[in-house]
């Protein structure tokens, strides 16, 4: 079991070692000038204040109350021997979904809960955070609470109306799309006024938005307002330099990238860290994003709260006969040794698929039992397929495909570069009995990979990747089939809707009533 205490200190730290030598260019190409740039000078102080200060700030805080925030979460890997956490849960600077709820007693209190969200899932194949929604305020509402969405017009489609149909209310919730705009174009003021005609009627007890749904200038007027953030500026930042790391020796800096970073991500952190006060509550979907709300944007530690998202558990499990359906149309005998890796996602390239193309064409250089499996749609598409027949791009998935994809791999590998929020994809693999190779990033390894039998993490490169995969195909299919089970197992009992669900009921819960702050 790895040491948690401090991860995040040396993830960035490596971060600000690895990005010292860009000044060096970028005021090489300025000295060329007759004239500084003033403004060009204030945005790299300010750059690298930011980027080095973050390491001292985590410093700051203590040890030991690091660890005893996180020693004392009730885990399915944590010390038998260690009593129960209890306490003030607006204290706790651990994942809620560590801590123990009843899935069969009813709620203490029926909650009336309004939701700002720019999309509400329209198809077969929605976004993270449409997804996040969807689960989380269905699983809500069949708790029986009263829960009112309000969102961007709906695609009129069949599949829509199926999957948002309110017709019964105590299971599903009561969707509120606002006009004067097309499909899918969120317009805030419209639903703020929905809102406000809805919460006349009888107001609400807790307000929640996802992300800046609700902007700030709104959200600072209602204080029994949470906000889950599935992703902020800082962590953009690590993406920016991420993805310039992997360009090849000679080949030039892309020419939005300083124009990008100093005219959008920098200027947007600050920001953000100015207006993230307005919001009353915030909900953290990893362990170190916690942190950076915490100690960077300095939001004081009991309105920062850390739900990690959760995915439907009877929709995501085990299945032999759906494992031997999918390899058989890879081609792959029931007994076959061979070694299947998948990924899933938009074949763009801040989702990795730049490293993996190229790691995976080096691994099979020298092992012929090995196939690669993309679930996903995008430019990457024709990339692979010039890796011949050890490669199958199946295209977007449907949840139902999906089971099958993720049953019929070995191992499931997410060579993202962008560290923002906590990919769904990972927590699916693992709910289907299937370790994870995924980047070395606070959120994953703080969050997911907390063990290292749950699989295998890597520096987001072609060398370190191959290197990874390389250990993973020696250890063959009986070795990660029983990596699969523990992850499984761990899965179970933190990634599951229904944790989700319980969690942020007992934080709205609290919200509403102090009382039911106290656990347990």
């Amino acid at each position: 079991m790895r040491n948690h205490n401090f991860p995040f200190i040396y993830h960035l730290v490596e971060q600000a070692d690895t990005t010292s030598d860009c000044p060096d260019q970028t005021m090489a190409s300025q000295t060329k000038l007759k004239k500084p740039n003033s403004h060009f000078s204030l945005c790299t102080f300010l750059f690298f204040t930011v980027l080095f200060t973050i390491p001292a700030l985590f410093l700051l805080r203590t040890s030991s109350s690091c660890s005893s925030s996180t020693t004392a979460a009730v885990s399915p890997s944590s010390d038998t021997n260690q009593p129960p956490w209890s306490g003030d849960l607006q204290t706790a600077q651990f994942a809620w979904n560590r801590l123990s709820f009843s899935l069969t007693n009813p709620p203490p209190k029926t909650l009336r809960l309004a939701v700002f969200s720019r999309k509400w899932p329209t198809g077969p194949n929605p976004g993270g955070m449409e997804r996040h929604a969807f689960t989380l305020y269905t699983a809500l509402a069949r708790r029986g609470h009263h829960v009112h969405v309000f969102t961007s017009p709906l695609d009129p489609s069949p599949q829509t109306n199926k999957i948002t149909s309110a017709s019964d209310k105590t299971i599903n919730p009561t969707i509120h799309s606002h006009g004067d705009a097309e499909p899918g174009k969120w317009r805030y003021n419209k639903a703020w006024e929905l809102y406000q005609e809805e919460n006349k009627k009888e107001p609400f007890d807790v307000v929640h938005t996802e992300s800046v749904a609700l902007p700030h200038w709104i959200a600072r007027e209602v204080p029994n307002l949470a906000v889950s953030w599935h992703g902020i500026a800082l962590e953009s930042l690590q993406s920016s330099i991420y993805q310039d790391l992997i360009r090849k020796p000679g080949e030039p800096r892309s020419q939005g990238f300083n124009a990008s970073l100093y005219g959008a991500v920098l200027p947007k952190i600050l920001d953000e860290i100015r207006f993230f006060h307005n919001y009353a509550h915030h909900i953290a979907i990893s362990d170190s994003c916690g942190e950076m709300l915490r100690d960077v944007y300095q939001i004081p530690e009991k309105r920062v709260h850390v739900i990690l998202n959760g995915v439907d558990e009877n929709g995501f499990k085990s299945d032999k006969k759906l494992r031997s359906l999918f390899r058989s149309k890879l081609g792959l005998q029931e007994n076959s040794s061979a070694i299947v890796l998948g990924a899933a996602g938009r074949l763009v390239k801040d989702k990795g698929h730049p490293i993996l193309y190229e790691a995976f064409a080096k691994l099979i250089e020298t092992h012929s039992n090995v196939h690669l499996v993309v679930a996903g749609s995008g430019p990457w598409e024709n990339r692979y397929k010039e890796l011949g027949e050890k490669v199958t791009i199946l295209g977007s998935l449907n949840p139902n495909e999906l089971k099958g994809f993720y049953n019929g791999i070995d191992l499931f590998v997410n060579p993202t570069l962008r560290p923002q929020g906590l990919d769904l994809t990972l927590m699916e693999a693992m709910l289907s009995g299937k370790p994870v190779m995924a980047s070395r990033y606070a959120s994953i390894k703080r969050s997911i990979v907390v063990n290292d039998e749950f699989g295998f993490m890597f520096a987001p490169n072609v060398e370190a990747l191959t290197a990874v995969m390389e250990v993973a195909v020696a250890e063959g299919a009986e070795r990660l089939a029983e990596r699969g089970r523990k992850c499984k197992e761990y899965a179970a009992e933190m990634f599951t809707a229904s944790k989700m669900a319980l969690a942020y009921e007992r934080l709205f819960l609290c919200i509403k009533d102090q009382r039911f702050c106290i656990y347990p």
